[in-house]
Order: structure tokens, then sequence, then C-alpha cells
């Protein structure tokens, strides 16, 4: 009885290690994403210049290969709230919500998808399948969501956002072309960026979150 009273005991000091350790990784992914937001880089020859590209979603895909579906879920919680707070207006809330929603579309799928077989093979579906959802939910998000909200906290009418576009490419004429022309090829872009680096560091970065788990 005493052996396995302090056997128990063993097991639940591991276990608690384990998840204090999990809550720090979360909390350093968190803020190294956040530090990457202000890397940020537009494409111009793809979307107007507001739409700008950063590798914040790479340490979130990182954890939550590592970590699993549920802490990378909140690796990128982390990520929006330390930037609400750093860009905290009415605004930049909702966006944040929905530059949450979307990183969760990216990052949970392929999380799921890699955490049934932790392959290669699996990583690149996951990463793939991840792509094809953020592209997905980013158009019908930007489309109902944000642009209204830009340009109504703007003072501007959509049309001036749409002509942003067609400046860039003049098949773009409304709003659905708006996030099928420019929207759709920005995220496709920033899976596939996102998915090669992730692919290119997880193997050295992905033993030392592990650890002795």
């Amino acid at each position: 009885m005493v052996n396995t009273t302090n056997e128990t005991k063993t097991i639940s000091k591991v276990q608690m290690s384990n998840k204090t350790r999990t809550l720090v990784e979360i909390g350093m992914l968190g803020a190294i994403a956040t530090v990457l937001m202000l890397f940020e880089f537009p494409l111009p020859f793809i979307a107007p210049p507001f739409y700008e590209l950063d590798l914040s979603e790479v340490p979130v895909l990182v954890g939550a290969f590592a970590l699993g579906p549920a802490p990378g879920a909140m690796i990128e919680l982390v990520k929006v709230l330390l930037n609400l707070l750093i860009n905290g207006t009415a605004t930049a809330c909702v966006g944040e919500i929905a530059n949450y929603i979307i990183g969760c579309s990216f990052i949970i799928p392929a999380a799921l998808i890699y955490s049934k077989r932790k392959s290669k093979k699996n990583a690149l579906i996951g990463m793939i399948v991840g792509t094809i959802t953020m592209t997905a939910l980013g158009c019908f998000i930007n489309a109902y969501v944000l642009l209204p909200t830009y340009a109504a906290a703007f003072g501007m009418p959509i049309d001036t956002i749409i002509g942003m576009g067609t400046a860039i490419n003049a098949n773009i004429d409304n709003i659905m072309t708006f996030v099928i022309i420019a929207v759709a090829p920005f995220n496709i872009i920033k899976g596939i960026v996102v998915s090669l680096v992730t692919m290119l560091i997880y193997k050295h970065i992905s033993p030392i979150l592990k650890g002795n788990r």
C-alpha cells in the first residue's frame, strides 16, 4: 500500500510538472509569435498594402504539432491577446477576434491530422488542409466582417477599399471578386510560407518542447 501511494504521488508530481511546463511553453511561444507579428511585409502584387504577411503562425504551428491542437489554440489566444494589449482599439478588437478564428482554422486541422499519426506525410496533409480551411474562412470573414468593419471605422465607403484592389487587378470590381482574387491568394501564400518554415525548423525545435514527456 505504501509503495502504491508513493508511486501515485510520483505520477501526480510528474503530471503537474508536465502541465506547468506546457503552460510555460504556451506563454513563451505566444510571446514569440507576438514579436513576429511586428515584422510584416506587404504583397503588393497580390493584395492592397493593409494586408501584410508575417510569420507569427510558425511558433503557433510548431507548438500545436509538438503539444497538441488544444495547446496550439491557446498559443494563438496568447498571441492575439498580447497583440490586442499593444494595439488596443475597438477596431483592433474585432480584427484580433477574426485573426484568432482564422489562425485556428489553419492550426487546428493541421495539428489534428498530424496527431493521428506523426509523420512528415501527415504533417504535409495537415498543413494543406489547414491552408484550404484558412483560405475559405478568411474569405468569408473578410467579406462579411473585416472589410465592412474597417470601412465603417475609417469612415469610408466599401467601394474605396474595393478600388484599392482594382488598382492591383482590374478584375476586382466588387466585394466577392476582392476576396477571391486578393484575399484568397494572400492566405494561400501565407499558408505555404508558414508551412515551409515550420517544416524546416520543426525537427530542431520539437525535442526541446517535448522534453521528457
